[in-house]
């Protein structure tokens, strides 16, 4: 993952998958699969957050339009 570049969601699941298909294949050199893993968290981390806070936008929307107000707290745990 490069540092400094600010992925997408898409871009980050996108990643997350081709990491997979590589640990998959099972003939990564093991500093090479540690490497991968470190990537994939750090795509996992940024996919989780991106999520959460999709999830705390929604809520504030809902609660705008006066619908059942979700308390944004909630989500994040």
């Amino acid at each position: 993952m490069e540092k400094n570049k600010e992925y997408s969601f898409e871009e980050a699941m996108e990643g997350l998958e081709k990491i997979v298909e590589k640990l998959e294949e099972g003939d990564v050199p093991l500093e090479e699969a540690i490497d991968y893993y470190k990537k994939g968290v750090e795509l996992s981390k940024l996919c989780h957050e991106k999520l959460q806070s999709a999830e705390k936008q929604l809520a504030v929307m809902m609660t705008e339009d006066g619908e059942t107000p979700i308390d944004p707290e909630e989500l994040s745990e």
